[in-house]
């Protein structure tokens, strides 16, 4: 019969050789990502499906703005004051960052990336061109721009691009009613905020 003594030493390695195994089986699962307390993998977020109304927003998004980059085009080609072409400027350096966002986004999502000058609806279909609505200008509309020059081109100009921003702005107004994804809440808002500042901006000229 065993002693007391040497029946408490081996129960002792024995408690110490489990723990031993419970430790070594907690770092590899920690190691591999599987325990309880690890953090869930990168692919997770991104086999999410997008939400209806964010890839309605992006796909309707980017070729408004595409038409905004094209009326600063003309607008530094042909506007007779400085503080348009500034604004030309300005849209630029804005618009064209947030098309590449959002064209990121409907890659990730596996949906349609509108081509440049296509307007496209709410399930993502072209609608063939350019159209009125949400502040587009028409392609006469746009025609008519440059056909323009001088101060008549400036207040036409100032004209189309507040009804265009007035278009973005409630576009993004729209969208924040309904997405719950961070990066879509902070861009429709850097929209509304940049717009309406720029539009402010412009009504301030026509009238002087």
């Amino acid at each position: 019969m065993r002693s007391p003594a040497r029946r408490t030493a081996v129960l002792a390695g024995t408690a110490m050789a489990v723990s031993s195994l419970l430790v070594a089986c907690g770092a590899e699962e920690a190691t591999n990502g599987t325990g309880a307390g690890a953090a869930a993998s990168p692919s997770a977020a991104t086999t999410t499906a997008a939400d209806p109304g964010d890839v309605a927003f992006a796909q309707m998004m980017i070729p408004h703005h595409q038409q905004a980059l094209e009326m600063a085009d003309l607008a530094l080609a042909s506007a007779e004051s400085p503080q348009v072409r500034d604004l030309a400027e300005q849209i630029q350096a804005a618009q064209q960052p947030e098309i590449n966002t959002m064209s990121g986004w409907l890659q990730g999502w596996g949906t349609p990336v509108p081509s440049p000058g296509v307007a496209m609806d709410h399930s993502g279909h072209d609608m063939g061109g350019m159209s009125g609505g949400t502040g587009m200008m028409t392609q006469q509309q746009m025609d008519d721009l440059a056909a323009a020059s001088g101060m008549q081109f400036d207040q036409m100009w100032l004209g189309m691009m507040i009804a265009h921003h007035e278009g973005a702005i409630e576009m993004s107004r729209q969208v924040l009613e309904t997405t719950s994804d961070p990066q879509v809440e902070q861009l429709a808002q850097a929209i509304i905020d940049g717009q309406a500042a720029e539009v402010a901006t412009m009504r301030t000229l026509m009238d002087s």
